[in-house]
């Protein structure tokens, strides 16, 4: 298999995010061409299967309370354009090698401040997933298994569990990052090679085109 840099995987992420979250309303031609995008690029970075479905089915909760109030026609496009985005950036979170989200950050063109504070939130992802991982081991010790004991571990009690865990180990990690000198700044470097700079140029031209077709038809 083709290997791709952790910048250059990143990146084309977000192409496909990008893309698809500027596709006009409606647009289900262009959204189909994102979402056999998204699962190609999810087949392609051989992401976990059972553990992409069961972090996509939690987000899919939050996200269908804000979106259903707004009608059953939009409710639905806007959860599927979601769906697309999550599947991007889950593969992508979900294959990414521990602690090395700050190398792929690096090459975004974005003030300082902002990598720093996305470095934070790529550092409290990898918390996140942890801690998810680790409950739901927990629930299937005790028995929470199939449909009904998936509904009660993503039941309001287990989520604000979760939260609170995830918020107190994200404590001890930044804690930690600071006792070690973290001063917001990314002690490295990494910059793209003449050709992932080419292939990210192509994937944002056909991302362009399509989502600019969107708006034409």
């Amino acid at each position: 298999m083709l290997k791709l840099s952790l910048p250059l995987r990143l990146q084309l992420s977000l192409v496909i995010v990008v893309g698809a979250a500027l596709l006009k309303y409606s647009a289900w031609y262009g959204l189909s061409v994102y979402g056999a995008i998204a699962i190609l690029w999810a087949c392609f970075l051989r992401v976990p299967i059972r553990q992409l479905g069961g972090l996509l089915g939690t987000e899919l909760i939050f996200l269908s309370l804000l979106a259903l109030p707004q009608g059953w026609e939009r409710a639905t496009f806007l959860l599927v354009r979601s769906l697309v985005c999550l599947v991007t950036m889950n593969s992508f979170l979900l294959t990414l090698p521990p602690h090395s989200f700050g190398i792929a950050l690096k090459t975004l063109p974005v003030p300082a401040p902002l990598k720093e504070n996305l470095l934070l939130a790529g550092q409290y992802m990898e918390i996140l997933l942890s801690e998810v991982t680790r409950m739901r081991r927990s629930a299937q010790l005790r028995g929470l298994t199939g449909t009904t004991g998936w509904l009660r571990y993503a039941s309001a009690a287990m989520i604000g569990a979760l939260y609170l865990r995830s918020l107190d180990r994200a404590e001890r990690v930044y804690a930690a990052m600071v006792a070690r000198g973290y001063n917001g700044q990314l002690p490295i470097d990494s910059t793209l090679r003449p050709k992932e700079r080419f292939a990210l140029l192509v994937a944002w031209a056909i991302a362009a085109v399509v989502t600019l077709t969107s708006y034409k038809i």
